[in-house]
């Protein structure tokens, strides 16, 4: 069995990013009847016609969507490992970092990771954006860098992984509640009226499946999405919400916080980025920064 031309996968790269002949073969100046060429035999390799036309322009079948990422991801591994090895030159090095958090995770680690990276390379910029869901597309679409998030099984498999900390879920009322006086027994904490965090709009989480093993029911008057808001709505009422510790630091500022009076597991952050920027020396850098602000 005759061995593929590994060239091919260049040529396949570019062709699936351009989704055009004539804009491919510019990128690789070749002439439009060698990239024609190039993409026969594509298909005879792959067994797959990859681009078909439609109206005017190309389109992707199935296939060649499907080796889009795979094959793009091995172009840049093969470009890393015949790429000399850099020196990171951070006093000078200018780039952007784009990290996607939970609500909070800049409130709370942003003021010392801004200043480390100050530090040891100003051209450096950090942008946080926010995170209205679990899909990592935005890590292997390349327009997020990290991410900060709790693992399970909608994860992809192939995207990295580093443990930053543990977290777990505290009691935040105003400083004028009656909860800031006397002990928080799990009858006095359900009798309160409660913020509910849930993206999806649940009006029941852990918490209530943990006072429901006491026969406890607590009251929910309000359901929102975001940890920040329900912090600022416990500011401003009579209010108990129930959010991350670690999470909400700096939000929880001059309010009084305390531990629920039942027992939840403790959840795990972790650092998430997709394999292509492993060897990447300026990513490395930034993980290592993240990573022990996130431990200090």
């Amino acid at each position: 069995m005759s061995q593929p031309d590994l060239n091919l996968l260049l040529t396949l790269d570019v062709l699936l990013t351009e989704g055009s002949v004539a804009k491919a073969a510019r990128r690789l100046r070749l002439s439009p009847s060698a990239m024609s060429r190039a993409l026969s035999r594509l298909r005879e390799t792959t067994g797959d016609p990859l681009l078909v036309r439609a109206g005017r322009g190309l389109v992707p079948t199935p296939r060649a969507q499907e080796l889009r990422e795979r094959v793009a991801q091995v172009v840049q591994e093969a470009q890393a490992v015949l790429r000399p090895a850099e020196v990171l030159d951070l006093k000078n090095l200018v780039r952007t970092f784009t990290l996607r958090t939970s609500e909070g995770f800049a409130e709370s680690f942003g003021p010392e990771l801004i200043d480390r990276v100050a530090h040891q390379a100003p051209g450096v910029r950090l942008r946080f954006v926010q995170k209205p869901d679990k899909d990592s597309a935005p890590l292997r679409q390349g327009t997020v860098d990290l991410e900060t998030a709790v693992v399970d099984s909608a994860i992809g498999p192939e995207v990295r992984m580093q443990f930053l900390f543990r977290d777990r879920y505290v009691g935040v009322v105003r400083q004028t509640h009656a909860l800031n006086h006397g002990e928080i027994t799990a009858a006095r904490y359900a009798a309160g009226r409660h913020i509910i965090v849930s993206r999806p709009g649940l009006d029941k989480g852990p918490i209530d499946e943990a006072l429901a093993t006491r026969g406890i029911e607590r009251q929910v008057v309000t359901i929102v999405s975001g940890f920040a808001t329900a912090v600022a709505l416990a500011r401003g009422s009579n209010l108990i919400a129930s959010v991350p510790e670690r999470h909400t630091e700096g939000l929880r500022s001059g309010m009084f916080s305390f531990p629920l009076p039942v027992v939840l597991p403790e959840i795990t952050i972790s650092l998430l980025w997709h394999p292509r920027m492993d060897a990447d020396p300026a990513h490395r850098w930034m993980r290592k920064i993240v990573t022990e602000v996130c431990k200090s």
